[in-house]
């Protein structure tokens, strides 16, 4: 008779991905996973498999998480542009203030700590960010028919730049002290969408 399992996986992968995206991959030891999560290593393995494979599991987690709510915000009825600035502008609220700031966005983290030197890393973030790319773009795309876009705007290169601010964001945002860094630089992104 197969025993049951001492916890939660559940709850065990949510409480990992808070500690990976807090510390980092690098930073977290095999050791601090087991005293994090009060389970033994043998049951992390047979569970989620090894460090690497769990850092995986929790970056799915995260990502599944979030793109639902960017799909509801980008794809409301109605007019796309202040969707899109509200989406850019709680990137900005967050990377520059609050307990989300010194965290900066768990994909963003992925790419610059693991996935220059980590295929599968690597193409989690570029999937992430292909995902985001597409909503910014098909959010555009419907502004441009709406008539809220000026003419000759690209809505495909607006919505990479866009995509690129939003991590360069997060990322100058866990370093900075000066939230008005990375809001003044959401805002003048903004303009061009004018």
């Amino acid at each position: 008779m197969a025993r049951t399992k001492e916890f939660d996986p559940d709850a065990a992968l949510q409480s990992t991905l808070e500690l990976f995206w807090r510390r980092g991959y690098e930073a977290t030891s095999m050791a601090d996973l087991v005293e994090h999560l009060g389970v033994g290593r043998a049951s992390i393995y047979a569970t989620f498999g090894n460090k690497h494979d769990l850092y995986l599991k929790a970056l799915d987690r995260y990502q599944q998480a979030r793109n639902p709510q960017l799909l509801r915000e980008l794809s409301q009825p109605g007019p796309a542009l202040p969707a899109v600035r509200a989406v850019v502008r709680r990137f900005a609220t967050e990377a520059a203030t609050g307990e989300r700031r010194l965290s900066g966005c768990f994909v963003t983290n992925t790419a610059t700590e693991l996935a220059p030197h980590d295929t599968d890393a690597a193409r989690r973030v570029e999937h992430n960010w292909d995902h985001l790319e597409t909503l910014l773009h098909a959010a555009l795309v419907r502004a441009e028919a709406q008539g809220e876009l000026p003419a000759g705007r690209d809505p495909l290169a607006l919505a990479r730049m866009l995509l690129v601010l939003m991590q360069g964001l997060r990322v100058v945002g866990k370093a900075s002290t000066d939230p008005a860094r990375v809001q003044d630089a959401a805002e003048q992104a903004l303009t061009l969408l004018d």
